[in-house]
């Protein structure tokens, strides 16, 4: 499935072969944690009790994120099965773990010794065959999957592993990460960041580094959305601006995105910044409503082919578009007009500022739609993520 949707060139130029690369480095865990920012995405959605949503899983924290809000029905697909079962993982921890405390040590935390156990007892004994059969198959190292738990999952996994080498970078020109964490109030962060990071991605290592597409395979961006993210502009640019409002944009106390960048893990204090799934005061909504949420292993077209007329109201395609070619572009939204049911909303994400979809998406399907633009322009602001150039929302016509 992932060689399908990543590899669009034939032959062997380059083109092909850094496609086929991608493909390869995609087969495995890519995001331990989602990218995206739920509570964005809820906003702009306007997610309410009774409706049905699908979106694509990635690390599965917001298809359960988005359960706070009342939905009565989440669909979560995706191509990679490292995802699909982690996001089985999550579903079933959250009824059968014994409580709240077991629950946040487990993903909060990720990194406790009694996270095996507790799988093993608990957890285990209801995951279905495939799910289980990935997280007790073995590493490398000859390590179970599943002990990822207990060493700080968040390091993990093709994202984990590319922050951790952004760290090791940082620490070779004499700048720990960490360190800004310590900042107190955005002026601080800002201060800090100008007087730290700045400087390093003018340096000849990190300017020929991520000169190359391959560079950010580690973030899940395919040599196609490199070109859209670059946009005639030297990369190293590119991701200091993004960085920059990772770094100075939000408080550090609201913002658990910059946690992970630069502390590579969550907040460990009783106040910490979590993704809504994680917050206590939602724990008890979470376990009731949990029964809402499947996880498949599917294209979201090939899904969305096999689902009823009119009876989707919110999509959330996160940055696949990004991949896309135009002809696989106007299959999904050939679906997704199909499915939306009357005033439906589609929210998406990509690594350039515009929309992706005029001039490439047939004039009958974007006829449908009307872009918010001025609502778009707000989201892309307000997400904490920082990474993505735009966040886009179109609601259906009547």
């Amino acid at each position: 499935m992932i060689h399908g949707a990543a590899v669009s060139t034939s032959g062997l130029n380059g083109t092909a072969l850094l496609e086929r690369a991608f493909a390869f480095a995609f087969r495995g865990l890519v995001y331990p944690q989602i990218w995206e920012d739920p509570e964005e995405d809820m906003a702009g959605l306007e997610v309410k009790e009774g409706d049905r949503l699908v979106t694509i899983s990635s690390g599965g924290c917001n298809a359960l994120s988005y359960l706070t809000a009342g939905p009565a029905q989440v669909t979560a697909v995706d191509l990679n099965s490292a995802h699909v079962a982690l996001g089985n993982l999550k579903r079933v921890a959250v009824t059968h773990l014994p409580d709240y405390a077991h629950f946040r040590r487990f993903f909060g935390d990720a990194d406790a010794k009694e996270n095996v156990e507790a799988y093993r007892r608990h957890i285990a004994p209801h995951l279905d065959e495939r799910s289980r059969a990935y997280w007790e198959a073995r590493d490398m190292m000859g390590r179970k999957r599943i002990g990822i738990f207990a060493r700080g999952a968040y390091r993990y996994g093709l994202l984990g592993n590319f922050i951790g080498l952004a760290h090791f970078l940082a620490r070779l020109h004499g700048v720990n990460p960490r360190d800004i964490l310590k900042a107190e109030g955005i002026e601080a962060q800002r201060a800090h960041f100008e007087a730290q990071f700045v400087p390093i991605f003018d340096k000849p290592l990190i300017r020929l580094l991520t000169n190359h597409p391959a560079s950010l395979f580690g973030l899940g961006i395919p040599p196609a959305q490199y070109d859209k993210l670059a946009a005639g502009r030297s990369m190293a640019t590119v991701l200091r601006e993004r960085l920059e409002k990772l770094a100075c944009d939000f408080p550090f106390a609201e913002n658990y995105f910059a946690w992970q960048a630069f502390g590579r893990a969550y907040e460990k204090t009783p106040a910490a910044s979590l993704p809504p799934y994680l917050q206590e005061r939602h724990y008890d909504a979470l376990r009731e409503r949990i029964g809402r949420l499947d996880v498949i292993q599917a294209n979201m077209t090939d899904h969305l082919f096999k689902q009823e007329a009119q009876s989707v109201d919110k999509f959330l395609l996160l940055d696949a578009q990004d991949w896309m070619t135009d002809r696989q572009l106007n299959e999904l939204w050939g679906q997704i007009c199909r499915t939306a049911a009357p005033g439906a909303r589609v929210l998406f994400r990509t690594a350039d500022e515009p929309s992706l979809l005029p001039g490439r998406l047939a004039q009958g399907l974007l006829d449908m739609w009307d872009y918010r633009e001025d609502r778009s322009a707000e989201l892309t602001k307000q997400d904490r993520s920082s990474i993505y150039g735009g966040t886009h929302l179109y609601v259906r016509r009547d």
